[in-house]
């Protein structure tokens, strides 16, 4: 049941949101000067209140998750940016780069449930063209049925570096070899001064944003994130958000936003601290209430921790993600989560959340509705096929 408007403006005037709920109430866009508001704002409980009601209003108590598994193919990485504790140089102890038979492998004894492969990596411009193609041949070799979801777009950008072909050229042929969608990663954050500060090696947000709106007018869908809690200021939070938003306008191909709490452990900025619990909730909080024009804000409990993933089902977020077997770049950045869950372990986070666990495609297509309780029956899924690449 929605609190009375003129109770909800009470508090937020007593808490610098002032304004904020009648616009939330009437459907209105929120301004760059609201979106700095809620960041300053210590009422992270009125947040949660207002980002439930949109998420409501959207989703009902539907809490979305899908099935799936993670492939990070290697981690050799020439950006060699200092928030990152997963890459590697080919020499360095615990470097590696999985062959398309090792991703075959891989994938065929995984998950027999699982409907989708997440794919991302370090940077290495040694690889060639031909191996992104052969990776993704290998994992629809090994899955058929299976949906692709990989590379960032700093990878997509080596890509085509690589390739010496125009965008669309390489999007037509990676969905060929069997590309399905993107994860829309590496944006950090959209700020030059933090990028000069922590990954100078990497693109700018003007090529991100290049890249997102060519891949969207090719067709694929992506996510699209914040890494934030490194040293962005809340104005260049704000203006990140602001810059999803306006590509958002422009493109509609944004599916999810995937606010990325940033883990300093293993990292060249360890001295920094771990958002709190209240950050956390906070971005997505704000995330659903600024993004008005993206569908979904996913709570990635990966980064998130289990506890605040469950919260945030009550704060803005319907998406939990998924399964996540195998994940690492996290956990090397030390992510104190389950390196995965089953599908019991999610209804048990969703229903005690008071949602109703929905299992999701990739798009958002609904596979199955739980609302007749656990377990569910294995999925038929056809055998891995020979790797041919």
């Amino acid at each position: 049941m929605e609190l009375p408007l003129d109770a909800l403006e009470e508090r937020a005037a007593a808490t610098g949101l002032r304004g904020i709920p009648s616009k939330v109430r009437a459907g209105q866009r929120l301004s760059p000067a609201d979106g700095l508001a809620m960041y300053r704002s210590d009422d992270v409980a009125l947040l949660g209140v207002l980002a439930n009601e949109v998420r409501e209003r959207l989703h009902g108590d539907v809490a979305f998750y899908n099935v799936n598994i993670h492939v990070n193919y290697t981690n050799w990485c020439n950006k060699f940016c200092d928030f990152c504790a997963f890459q590697r140089r080919p020499k360095d102890d615990g470097a590696y780069c999985m062959s398309p038979e090792q991703v075959h492998a891989e994938l065929a004894k995984a998950n027999p449930e699982a409907t989708e492969v997440h794919m991302v990596a370090g940077v290495w411009p040694a690889l060639d063209y031909g191996y992104y193609l052969d990776i993704l041949r290998a994992a629809k070799a090994a899955r058929p049925e299976i949906h692709v979801k990989a590379f960032t777009m700093v990878e997509i950008d080596q890509i085509v570096k690589t390739a010496g072909k125009p965008l669309a050229e390489v999007l037509a042929e990676l969905q060929e070899a069997g590309l399905d969608s993107m994860p829309g990663g590496g944006a950090e954050v959209f700020s030059e001064r933090v990028r000069q500060e922590l990954y100078p090696k990497k693109m700018g947000a003007e090529r991100w944003i290049e890249l997102a709106r060519g891949i969207h007018e090719f067709g694929f869908r992506t996510n699209c994130t914040m890494l934030y809690g490194m040293t962005e200021t809340l104005e260049e939070r704000v203006d990140h958000l602001a810059q999803l938003r306006a590509l958002q306008d422009e493109t509609g191909g944004f599916q999810t936003y995937v606010p990325l709490a940033f883990h300093p452990a293993n990292t060249g900025i360890d001295h920094l601290p771990f958002p709190s619990p209240l950050d956390r909730l906070r971005s997505i909080a704000i995330g659903r209430l600024f993004l008005d024009n993206i569908p979904h804000v996913k709570a990635y409990w990966v980064m998130l921790g289990l506890p605040v993933a469950q919260l945030a089902l009550a704060m803005g977020s319907d998406d939990l993600d998924g399964t996540v077997s195998q994940e690492k770049i996290y956990h090397d950045a030390g992510a104190g989560t389950p390196e995965q869950l089953d599908r019991l372990a999610i209804h048990k986070l969703i229903r005690e959340a008071g949602r109703l666990p929905v299992e999701r495609d990739t798009l958002y297509r609904v596979l199955r509705s739980f609302e007749d309780g656990d377990p569910a029956p294995e999925r038929a899924v056809a055998p891995a096929g020979p790797l041919e690449v």
